[in-house]
């Protein structure tokens, strides 16, 4: 058994899942109640800014958000406490037309008693992200 705190495990999980395209792996690290709020507010991927709450609307997230892109994650620091976990870094997207762009950010992970993610919430700028839109 690990003694690494179980929000940064399960907040690497995460990101390892996503990065290997892995849609099954990533929604089995949610708790059925889960909500993602990526990212945190109204924003064109969350007009109501509630967030995607539950495990189809999670679905429908990745399946619209993750699935048609390409996401590398640059985790700079990590700090875990309680039963959360805020990562600091930068995740680069890559769209199928080849543009680039940048999303530098806090991304809070928070899990329950069973390791089962309950909330992940991305603090970052949508403006900013496609002010970094470039050519690959």
């Amino acid at each position: 058994m690990s003694d690494e705190h179980p929000a940064r495990a399960a907040s690497k999980r995460s990101v390892q899942a996503v990065q290997a395209k892995a849609r099954e792996a990533w929604l089995d690290l949610f708790a059925p109640d889960a909500v993602i709020e990526d990212p945190v507010g109204v924003s064109p991927i969350d007009p109501t800014g509630n967030g995607h709450r539950g495990r189809a609307a999670i679905g429908t997230f990745w399946d619209k958000q993750i699935a048609p892109v390409d996401i590398r994650f640059d985790v700079r620091e990590s700090y875990a406490s309680g039963n959360e976990c805020a990562n600091v870094g930068t995740i680069i997207i890559t769209m199928p037309n080849d543009m680039q762009a940048r999303v530098d950010g806090v991304f809070v992970y928070r899990v329950n008693e069973a390791g089962k993610l309950v909330s992940m919430r991305a603090y970052w700028e949508f403006d900013r992200m496609l002010a970094s839109m470039s050519a690959r």
